[in-house]
């Protein structure tokens, strides 16, 4: 017998979140993502002066406000045909990955880990351990959560970096077209090595147990599994163990292609990790064409194309149908070539060729353990590449280049923030923003089935899933199985519906 479950509100989720599943003999067989809250981003920026964007879409939201600046600059820069100086290319970088890494470390601490604490695992061995480093808001009677607690100290202090880069976060204003509005002094870009010193003693201490690049530099699955023998008592060998134990490599397949769109530009082609399309089972990167990429509205709440076909973000309108028949989501269902696309770290790391990743991606597939590996992995590279940056500031070099806003222009502005693929798209009239539009993240990966019924990349995921819970007992009905695939996408909503 099949019957219908709504899963929702989901709770450690930026934004709301409802997942409705169809289940069958204790697995789900079919499900449907919901983004059930409208904001308008988009339709606010119609009419405002181009540089306004630069305030308004970081409020999107607070957790990746630098990454929707930074695709705002990027999308500004290109109307107006400026490109930043070296300095400001590198001063947009480190606050782009202080913020992708501090998402990274949140979404591990305080969103996917404490998931393994519930009653659910109390029979399993690592069940101690893993309540004692990551139970949820624990206090200091119960002695849990110890390691996540420390996280969140090192992740306060690991802020003062964007505050030094940037002035403050969330929502700095120092992110340009031409680049970044502060300078940073010699005495400064000492301090800040030593805040990246104290992330870096953190991870080799607590989460890895070994230097980063030694973890960085793992490149297989052979090799990981040498390391964990030497790096018991980190948090990522106690990872490792639970995804083992709890299988966690059989649960969310991915669709098995993956979108980056390049991370940390260095010029106007090279990014620090590369840009492309990767195919499960190919063996090189595919080139990403932008132009291939369209939004599919049929299953959510806005105005369809008088021509009933998908519209590239250049063309696109989000004009909201809140009583459309057959939607479910304020979520449109992006595209490339008409192709499903999983986005994220572990697309940043198959495109970039990072070796364990793809030998993991090759014998599990993209799963709930690749997911969250890469991540890991992930910020193990962040750390020396920043240490790097900041060496290669060139004292008493500008850090912006003025220019002028067009009357009549457009533009696009790509970047990868922690959660993967962001777009904006952008037109100017008589000096104006007369459109606007943006793809983000979880755009893709949270995207409705489209025109052909084909679901996005989380409504696959699921389909599988064991529901190892009593339905009848609320909340419990809401599988640990369920939450693990969600969380290994670690959704943004409020991006998602602008």
């Amino acid at each position: 017998m099949t019957r219908r479950l709504i899963l929702g509100p989901f709770n450690r989720v930026e934004g709301d979140l409802e997942v409705q599943l169809e289940v069958a003999q204790g697995r789900v067989t079919s499900a449907q993502v919901n983004a059930p809250m409208f904001r308008g981003f988009e339709l606010m920026l119609a009419g405002h002066d181009p540089m306004d964007a630069m305030t308004i879409v970081p409020r999107i939201c607070g957790i990746c406000s630098v990454s929707q600046s930074v695709a705002a600059a990027r999308a500004l820069a290109d109307a107006c045909g400026v490109q930043a100086p070296p300095n400001g290319v590198i001063a947009t970088n480190l606050m782009l990955a202080c913020e992708n890494l501090a998402d990274h470390l949140t979404h591990f601490y305080l969103f996917f880990m404490p998931d393994f604490t519930r009653g659910v695992y109390a029979h399993r061995p690592w069940f101690d351990q893993a309540t004692q480093r990551f139970a949820a808001l624990a206090g200091s009677a119960s002695g849990g959560g110890l390691h996540s607690r420390v996280a969140l100290a090192a992740r306060a202090r690991w802020f003062e970096v964007l505050g030094t880069l940037g002035g403050r976060w969330p929502h700095t204003g120092s992110i340009l077209p031409g680049g970044s509005a502060r300078t940073i002094e010699a005495t400064e870009r000492v301090r800040m090595l030593g805040k990246i010193g104290e992330m870096r003693a953190f991870l080799e201490r607590t989460l890895f147990g070994s230097p980063l690049e030694e973890v960085a530099t793992l490149d297989s699955l052979a090799a990981l599994q040498h390391w964990r023998t030497r790096a018991q008592g980190s948090d990522m060998a106690l990872f490792l163990d639970i995804a083992d134990q709890a299988d966690l490599a059989s649960l969310g397949a991915g669709p098995g292609r993956y979108l980056s769109y390049g991370a940390y530009a260095q010029t106007a082609t090279q990014h620090a990790f590369a840009q492309g399309v990767w195919l499960d089972g190919q063996a090189q990167v595919l080139p990403l064409d932008p132009r291939d990429i369209a939004e599919d509205s049929c299953r959510a709440w806005y105005l369809d194309n008088p021509a009933g076909t998908p519209l590239h973000p250049m063309n696109g309108s989000t004009q909201p149908h809140a009583d459309k028949a057959g939607a479910y989501t304020w979520n449109k269902a992006p595209r490339l070539a008409g192709q499903v696309c999983e986005t994220g770290a572990i697309a940043r790391q198959l495109v970039d060729g990072q070796a364990l990743v793809r030998d993991a991606v090759r014998t599990h597939g993209g799963c709930v353990t690749t997911r969250v590996l890469a991540r890991l992995l992930e910020m193990a590279r962040i750390v020396p590449l920043m240490e790097h940056w900041l060496m290669a500031l060139q004292p008493n070099e500008p850090f912006y280049a003025a220019h002028d806003i067009p009357e009549h222009a457009q533009g696009v502005g790509l970047t990868e923030a922690a959660r993967g693929a962001l777009g904006h798209w952008l037109r100017i009239d008589k000096g104006r923003i007369s459109h606007y539009q943006i793809v983000a993240p979880t755009s893709w990966n949270f995207s409705p089935r489209d025109a052909s019924g084909t679901p996005g990349a989380l409504e696959a995921a699921l389909v599988g899933a064991p529901l190892d819970e009593p339905a009848e007992a609320a909340p419990s009905n809401q599988s640990v199985a369920v939450q693990h695939i969600v969380r290994s996408f670690d959704p943004c909503m409020v991006c998602t519906v602008h």
